[in-house]
């Protein structure tokens, strides 16, 4: 035991001598330290900026503006008066303005509200084009109008003037009236006037007693 315990006592002693392992090993944490401290700062700084899943970056106002689409808008509402000075609203899903230099709106999912002297009315289609200065749509695709006191016509596609209470047919329409049914190839009505001119393959179809004589 004694000759061992002689001998771990030679080793520590060994160790502990100046300039011994011990020494050199303090001088390498004394000169390591410092740098690895150094190096774990700059990852610290620079991990926030390096690429990942989600990326962000700033745009320039300048290039903005010369993107394709001016200005688009979800769930557009637009308010105006008619020649007789009655509110109307026009809203869409989604609206488009490519400049601001035009008047013109390209609208999806589009509902029109006016009033009538019978009452309200609702025009509904899927697409069109709004052109608020001169409160007309361009409309593509199918419309239904309804008004409150029984009048609902469908055509395909159509030239609105909400202004005006005005309705051109671009192709064929068909309708109901308190009085009966009608369809033609074209038709041109007056809204508040409830007055319809049926063009092409005109037809009317009354039902007796139904008829309100002025």
């Amino acid at each position: 035991m004694t000759q061992k315990a002689d001998t771990l006592r030679g080793r520590r002693q060994q160790f502990a001598a100046p300039g011994g392992l011990h020494d050199r090993m303090v001088r390498l944490v004394a000169v390591g330290m410092p740098s690895l401290i150094g190096a774990l700062l700059a990852v610290l700084v620079i991990a926030p900026f390096s690429p990942r899943g989600d990326i962000s970056f700033l745009l320039d106002r300048n290039k903005v503006a010369m993107v394709n689409d001016r200005l688009r808008v979800v769930s557009a509402l637009y308010r105006g008066q008619d020649d007789a000075g009655r509110n109307f609203s026009v809203t869409a899903g989604s609206a488009v303005q490519h400049s601001e230099k035009r008047d013109e709106v390209e609208m999806r999912d589009i509902t029109a509200r006016v009033l009538l002297n019978d009452g309200p009315a609702s025009l509904t289609t899927g697409a069109g084009i709004y052109d608020f200065a001169k409160q007309k749509i361009a409309v593509p695709t199918p419309v239904n109008f309804e008004t409150s006191d029984g009048y609902r016509m469908v055509t395909d596609g159509a030239n609105i003037d909400i202004g005006k209470r005005m309705l051109v047919s671009r192709g064929r329409a068909e309708g109901r009236i308190p009085a009966g049914t009608f369809s033609a190839d074209r038709i041109d009505a007056d809204l508040e006037a409830r007055t319809i001119t049926l063009e092409g393959h005109a037809r009317l179809t009354m039902e007796p007693g139904k008829l309100k004589m002025p």
